[in-house]
């Protein structure tokens, strides 16, 4: 299965009846660790959950999500479809999100300043913060090893694996981690009307 990219600018407000909406549409357990966050930071993760609705109902024709669990480390996957990957990322009025047979990473970031003390311990002279938070991001969701590993200064590719920028919106730096061949995967541009149109 080639891989398929969802990204979607969230260019206003949920309204309380679209939050309810899209809520009820979670699986039970996502649903009550969205519940336990602030309203105000609970629209980029439930937008992110209904673009991978939207990217399944698209590519299979399911009309819900599947029970999904973590792994140690926090990496989401579907216990009763262990053939399917995926991958989400949330910013500040975007989301990305990615569908395989083969694991994968996204990430998807609005671009804005960063500290001086983040961009040293990230970056090295001359790099691009977001490009190069973006890579890494996106390669330690592919890998599942967990947000410490992008904070060191080397962070390897491994055999085989792949990384490519993909374009999104203006003001946003976005990218996908995957195996080198199967890339860079076909990317639909959403708006927020195509998540709220699944309720």
């Amino acid at each position: 299965m080639p891989i398929g990219l969802w990204a979607v600018q969230l260019d206003r407000p949920l309204t309380e009846r679209e939050a309810t909406g899209l809520l009820a549409l979670l699986p039970s357990e996502r649903r009550e660790r969205l519940l336990r966050t602030k309203a105000e930071k609970r629209q980029e993760p439930l937008c992110a959950y209904a673009a991978l609705r939207l990217a399944l109902h698209r590519t299979y024709g399911w009309q819900e999500l599947p029970q999904m669990v973590c792994m140690d480390r926090g990496k989401p996957y579907f216990p009763g479809f262990p053939d399917l990957h995926f991958s989400l990322s949330h910013t500040e009025g975007a989301v990305l999100v990615g569908i395989s047979d083969r694991p994968l990473g996204v990430d998807i970031q609005r671009i804005r300043p960063v500290s001086r003390r983040l961009l040293g311990r990230v970056a090295g002279e001359g790099e691009d913060f977001f490009s190069v938070w973006v890579r890494r991001e996106a390669c330690s969701k592919r890998t599942g090893v967990g947000v410490g590993a992008m904070l060191r200064k080397e962070m390897p590719m491994e055999e085989g694996e792949g990384f490519c920028f993909l374009e999104t919106f203006p003001g946003y730096a976005a990218g996908i981690s995957a195996r080198a061949k199967d890339l860079p995967g076909t990317l639909w541009v959403c708006a927020l009307e195509d998540l709220i149109y699944l309720i």
